[in-house]
C-alpha cells in the first residue's frame, strides 16, 4: 500500500479512469455535505496564505498490470462521495464558463471549458464508458454521464447526482460568486492518495479501517463489500447483478437498511447453529465465510445460498409469500412481533422447498409457532429465552416425522420454555388487562375474522369498553353494578369480557348499557361477531362480563390451539436420558463436610434460578445446564473452580474476581472462570453465575 499527499485535481488528471465498484453504495451526499465542501473551496481560494486544504482520503485498487487489450480501471473503495462531488463541480464550472463571453472564460490558468473537460472529466480518444474519467455504480452511472455530456438531464431529474449538479450551478450563478476564487480553491484541494496493489494488498481490511470512524456503514454494506471486493470487476458485476441486486430489490430501500442485518443474523443462526450478537453480525459472517471457504466453497456458492435464504425471509417476514393462506399465517407472526422464530421457520421453509414438508404441513407448523408465542404473551411469560429456544429448535426435529416431532417438542418444553395449557391460557384471557395488551389489535382481528371468508377490517373500528372507563359513572351504571361499583369497575374494566369493537365509539360515549344496545348503530344492529348476543341482554354487570369472557376465551383456545399427540407417540420422540455413570462419590474433593456443605448450597441456589436447570456428574466436573451448560463446577483440593459459559467482556464484575481462560486449556465449557471456596462472598459469586444463566437465554 502506498499513501502520498496529492492535489485532488492532479489525481483526476493522471488517472485514466476511476470506477466505483458495482457493490458500493449509491452517491448519497445531501445539500449539507455539498455546501460544506463548497464553503471549504471558497475559504481556500480566498486565503492567499493557505497553500492547501485537506479534504480526506481517496483509496483505490490500482489497475492490473495486464495486456494492453485487457486493461482494468482503478477501483475506488473509499472517497467516492468526495470525488463525485468535485467532478460535479468541475462539470458545472465547464457549463458555466462555456456560457460566458470569451474574455471571461479563463479566470485562472488551466480552467477553460476545454481544459477542464480534457484533463479532469473525459478521455476524448476513448469510446463508450472508457471515455469518462469517473464511472459510478448502479443508476448513478448514466446520470453522471448525462451531466458531463450536458444531454438528457431531464431523464434523471430525481437523481441525487443531478440534484446536486443543479445546486452547484445555482452557486456559480449567484451574484457573489467569484470564479477566480472558486478555481483557486479547487486547485488547493489535497487528499491522501492511497493506492493498493492488486493481488498484494487486502482491500477489505483497508476499507474496514477507513470506515472505523465517522458515520459507519451498515453491517449489510460491509458484508456486501466483503464478498465482492476481492473479485475481478467482471465477477463482481455478475454476482451483484444476478444475486445481490435482486436481494436489495426484494427488501426494498427502507427494509434493506433496517432489516437486512437481522436477516443475516437469522441466516447465520440457521447455518451455524449459533446466534450472533446484534453488534457482531459482520464479524460472525466473515468467520462463517472463511469456514465455508476452507471447506472448498466459493464466494459464488455463498452468495447464491444467501440469496436463496433472503427470498425465503422476504416471503416469511416481508409479506412476499404469494400463496394466500401462508401469506396470512406469516402476517399473523408479524403482527405478534415474533421475529425470534425466523431461524426455525427459515429451515422449515427450506425443507418445504426441498419437498420434505408439504404446504399444509408448513402451515400447520407456522400455526403452532404462532399459538406458542401468543399463548405465552397472554400469560405474561418472559420472552428472554425465545432466541435460544428457536435457534436450537430444529435439533429436536425428526424430519421423517416432521410435524409430529414439532408437536412433541412443543409439548415437552418445561419451565421457562413451557407452552401454556388450555386452563392457564383461559384463566389469563379472562382476568388479564387486555386493553393495554401490546397485541390487542391482532387478537381482536383474529377473534372477529377466524373462519370468515369475507374479512372485516378492524382498522375501521375502535375498541369499546362496554362498561365505561369514566371514574364518575352515571347513576344508571352505578345501579347496574351495585353497591361496590368502583371495585367492580376496576376488576372488569380492561378484561376480555368488557371489550369489543364498534364504529360508534363517540355516539356510545358513557351511556347506559340499554341505550348502547338499542340506539341506531347499537349492539342490536352490529354486524360484528364480537357483538353477537349483546343485543339480547337486559343488563351489563359482572355475571354478563364473565359469561362473555368464557365464551370468547373458549373461541380463543380453539383458534390458538395447543397441539395434541398420543402419549405413546410423544414418548417416542423424547430424547434419551443421559446416564454418565458418575456420582458425587467420583469427586473426592466434594466429600469433606465443609466442601460438601458449600457444594450443596451452591446446587440449591443454581436450581433456584429455574426449575428447568439440571445437574450432571461427569468424570472431571459437574455440569449445570438449562439450554446448554451455563456453569460447570471443577472440584479441586482447595476450591471449587466455576467455569462460566459467557465471554468475560459480557460479565459485569465490579470486583474483577473472574478471569479469562478462553485461550488456555481448561476443564469446563466456559471461557471465563471464578473461584468459590468457604471464604468467598457467596452471593456475589452467585450474581456472576446468574449472569451466565441469563446470557444463555439470549438477553441481547
Amino acid at each position: 500500500m502506498k499513501a502520498v499527499d496529492t492535489q485532488l485535481l492532479t489525481l483526476l488528471k493522471k488517472s485514466n479512469q476511476f470506477v466505483v465498484p458495482i457493490y458500493q453504495r449509491a452517491y448519497a451526499w445531501t445539500r449539507s455535505e455539498v455546501e460544506q465542501l463548497w464553503s471549504d473551496i471558497l475559504r481556500a481560494g480566498s486565503n492567499d496564505s493557505l497553500g492547501a486544504h485537506f479534504t480526506g482520503s481517496v483509496v483505490y485498487v490500482e489497475k492490473a498490470q495486464g495486456a494492453i487489450t485487457d486493461i482494468e480501471p482503478n477501483l475506488i473503495i473509499d472517497g467516492q462521495q468526495r470525488v463525485t462531488t468535485v467532478t460535479l463541480i468541475l462539470a458545472a464550472l465547464t457549463a458555466h464558463l462555456a456560457g460566458l463571453p470569451e474574455d471571461q472564460r479563463e479566470p485562472v490558468d488551466g480552467f477553460s471549458p476545454r481544459k477542464i473537460r480534457n484533463r479532469y472529466l473525459l478521455n476524448d480518444d476513448e469510446e463508450d464508458d472508457r471515455r469518462y474519467k469517473l464511472v459510478l455504480s448502479q443508476g448513478d452511472r448514466t446520470a453522471l454521464f448525462a451531466v458531463i455530456d450536458q444531454a438528457g438531464l431531464e431523464d434523471h431529474a430525481s437523481s441525487r447526482v443531478v440534484e446536486n449538479y443543479e445546486l452547484i450551478r445555482r452557486f456559480l450563478t449567484a451574484p457573489v460568486a467569484d470564479l477566480a476564487v472558486i478555481c483557486r480553491g479547487l486547485a488547493k484541494l489535497v487528499v491522501v492518495d492511497v493506492h493498493l496493489e492488486r493481488g498484494v494488498d487486502n482491500p477489505q481490511l483497508v476499507f474496514e479501517a477507513m470506515n472505523s470512524t465517522g458515520k459507519k456503514l451498515s453491517q449489510a454494506d460491509l458484508i456486501r463489500n466483503f464478498v465482492l471486493m476481492d473479485l475481478k470487476p467482471s465477477a463482481q458485476e455478475k454476482l451483484y447483478t444476478r444475486y445481490w441486486r435482486p436481494m436489495e430489490i426484494d427488501f426494498g430501500a427502507g427494509a434493506y437498511e433496517v432489516q437486512f442485518d437481522q436477516f443475516v443474523r437469522h441466516f447465520l443462526t440457521v447455518t451455524t447453529g449459533s446466534i450472533p450478537r446484534v453488534g457482531d453480525i459482520y464479524e460472525a459472517f466473515k468467520d462463517y465465510a472463511r469456514d465455508v471457504a476452507m471447506a472448498g466453497e466459493s464466494v459464488s456458492d455463498l452468495v447464491v445460498r444467501l440469496r436463496e435464504y433472503s427470498r425465503r425471509y422476504c416471503a416469511i417476514a416481508l409479506g412476499q409469500e404469494e400463496r394466500p393462506v401462508l401469506r396470512t399465517a406469516f402476517k399473523d407472526l408479524d403482527q405478534i412481533k415474533a421475529d425470534v422464530v425466523y431461524p426455525f421457520l427459515l429451515e422449515a421453509y427450506t425443507d418445504h422447498e426441498l419437498g420434505i414438508l408439504s404446504e399444509a404441513e408448513l402451515l400447520e407448523i407456522v400455526e403452532m409457532v404462532t399459538a406458542y408465542i401468543f399463548r405465552r404473551a397472554v400469560c405474561r411469560i418472559p420472552t428472554n429465552s425465545l432466541n435460544t429456544t428457536f435457534a436450537t429448535f430444529s435439533k429436536s426435529i425428526r424430519k421423517d416425522r416432521y410435524v409430529d416431532s414439532v408437536k412433541a417438542h412443543f409439548l415437552g418444553m418445561k419451565s421457562y420454555r413451557t407452552l401454556p395449557s388450555d386452563a392457564e391460557f383461559t384463566d389469563a384471557l379472562r382476568t388479564t388487562d387486555l386493553y393495554h395488551f401490546q397485541r390487542r389489535s391482532y387478537f381482536l382481528r383474529v377473534l372477529e375474522n377466524h373462519g370468515r371468508k369475507e374479512h372485516v377490517s378492524i382498522e375501521d373500528y375502535t375498541i369499546e369498553h362496554i362498561l365505561p372507563q369514566n371514574e364518575n359513572l352515571s347513576a344508571a351504571w352505578r345501579a347496574a353494578l351495585g353497591e361496590n361499583w368502583q371495585e367492580t369497575q376496576a376488576k372488569y374494566l380492561h378484561t376480555l369480557g368488557n371489550l369489543t369493537l364498534t364504529g360508534y365509539n363517540s355516539e356510545y360515549s358513557d351511556h347506559p348499557f340499554e341505550k348502547k344496545r338499542d340506539m341506531e348503530g347499537g349492539f342490536k344492529d352490529s354486524p360484528l361477531r364480537l357483538n353477537r348476543g349483546l343485543g339480547q341482554l337486559e343488563t351489563w354487570g359482572p355475571e354478563q362480563i364473565e359469561a362473555r369472557a368464557d365464551l370468547l376465551a373458549d373461541r380463543a383456545v380453539a383458534i390458538w390451539a395447543r397441539p395434541t399427540l398420543d402419549a405413546g407417540l410423544a414418548a417416542s420422540f423424547a430424547p434419551p436420558k443421559s446416564a454418565t455413570g458418575f456420582t458425587i462419590e467420583d469427586h473426592p474433593n466434594l466429600l469433606p463436610p465443609q466442601r460438601r456443605q458449600l457444594f450443596d448450597r451452591f446446587t440449591t441456589e443454581v436450581f433456584a434460578l429455574d426449575p428447568g436447570v439440571t445437574r450432571t456428574f461427569l468424570k472431571l466436573y459437574v455440569a449445570f445446564k438449562s439450554e446448554t451448560n451455563f456453569v460447570d463446577v471443577v472440584p479441586q483440593v482447595g476450591r471449587l473452580r466455576l467455569s462460566l459459559n459467557l465471554p468475560i467482556e459480557a460479565l459485569h464484575d465490579d470486583r474483577e474476581l473472574a478471569y479469562d481462560v478462553s485461550g488456555k486449556g481448561h476443564w469446563g465449557n466456559g471461557p471465563t472462570e471464578v473461584t468459590l471456596d468457604e471464604g468467598s462472598d457467596f452471593m456475589y459469586i452467585m450474581g456472576l453465575v446468574r449472569q451466565a444463566y441469563e446470557f444463555q437465554l439470549g438477553t441481547d
